[in-house]
């Protein structure tokens, strides 16, 4: 499956349908031969589920994940398990560092609940960004130890550029240069392995393709962090910009980065196998961040669950300012999180957390602040 459109017209043309139909999530089609059953209703139309925690336990996750999945697919009518292709990817967070990425517990649930629906071990891949801090945060070897947190089970770093297809790409003129000291390698990657690069060259980021060409379908598991630029660090940003060659160059803008993201998260092909955003709120920043600091991170006993990526970043942005005014501290306004408004105005999901019909499992939990 390939294609020499830009993605970026693609998504002009679904933000013109968008504001024909303002609101309005994705409708369901029919699918291919070789692609597995779509939801039967718009992801803005499916609710979060939410599942209590008790100790962030292996057990604990374990039996999270799987309540979760059971009640998506009774609800959905969409089994979990295999299709045509017979893999499964996980896209997960490390790029904060040490102290706040993916958690393995949740991570080990999933695999878990995937292999019991028939997915084999070494079907069922990881993707992250970066290799130092994937090896960081333990999801790549240790390279005293070599030993694997996830034996048998493949791990793609995207940032080494085998993963990305000169095909598939999202195409941005503005800004169009990289950033000569950070990204680096990264223009290196897209030009073939050329250090000289073209402007052509520069405008393009190359989108993860294992997710959508390699995988039946895939799960976004983020961490939450504030953002200077975005507002909200979450489901959308990690399925984008963390998910893509050449995008440092949109976080040089407030203007520019909201746009990116929101363009990329409806690219048909990327959410037709995006099936799932699970987030833990064991550990969660509400101000400095994508940068860890323990001093301004939260913890809460829940695990979220939804196809409305937009919905789980609304619901966030409104804690992380919760958090903030708690503790002294200025909220994030609406303009600095219009990313939110952008992706609802493409379809991918809605940000009207008023509307948000919950699920919930486990005990009781106490409100939020």
């Amino acid at each position: 499956m390939t294609t020499t459109i830009p993605v970026r017209t693609l998504c002009l043309l679904a933000l013109l349908l968008a504001l024909i139909s303002p609101g309005r999530g994705a409708e369901a089609t029919e699918p291919t031969s070789d692609s597995p059953p779509r939801l039967e209703v718009p992801p803005a139309l499916l609710p979060v589920w939410e599942h209590s925690m008790k100790n962030f336990s292996d057990a604990d996750y374990a039996r999270a994940v799987e309540d979760l999945l059971q009640d998506f697919e009774q609800k959905t009518g969409r089994h979990l398990g295999p299709g045509l292709r017979k893999k499964v990817g996980l896209k997960i967070y490390s790029d904060s560092g040490p102290g706040l990425a993916t958690p393995f517990g949740l991570v080990r649930g999933v695999i878990a609940a995937l292999e019991r629906r028939g997915f084999k071990t070494e079907n069922i891949f990881l993707v992250g960004l970066n290799q130092l801090r994937m090896r960081l945060t333990g999801y790549l070897p240790s390279l005293a130890t070599g030993i694997s947190r996830f034996p048998g089970h493949p791990v793609y770093v995207l940032e080494s550029g085998r993963y990305y297809d000169p095909q598939w790409f999202y195409d941005s003129p503005l800004p169009s240069r990289f950033d000569p000291v950070t990204n680096e390698h990264v223009a290196e990657v897209a030009a073939g392995g050329k250090s000289n690069t073209t402007l052509e060259e520069d405008r393009k980021s190359f989108l993860a393709t294992p997710l959508f060409i390699d995988a039946d379908f895939w799960i976004n598991l983020p961490v939450y962090t504030d953002h200077p630029v975005l507002g909200v660090n979450g489901a959308l940003v990690s399925a984008t910009l963390w998910n893509a060659s050449n995008t440092l160059r949109f976080l040089r803008s407030p203007a520019t980065a909201p746009a990116a993201v929101a363009e990329m998260a409806a690219i048909p092909e990327l959410r037709e196998g995006w099936v799932l955003t699970i987030a833990s709120l064991e550990s969660y920043q509400y101000i400095g961040g994508p940068y860890f600091n323990s001093l301004y991170t939260v913890s809460e006993p829940r695990v979220w669950m939804s196809a409305d990526p937009v919905a789980l970043d609304q619901l966030m942005f409104e804690r992380l300012n919760r958090w903030r005014k708690l503790n002294g501290f200025e909220p994030i306004s609406e303009d600095d999180a219009r990313l939110l408004d952008f992706a609802q105005q493409l379809g991918v999901g809605s940000k009207n957390a008023e509307e948000v019909r919950w699920v919930r499992f486990g005990a009781s939990l106490p409100p939020a602040p």
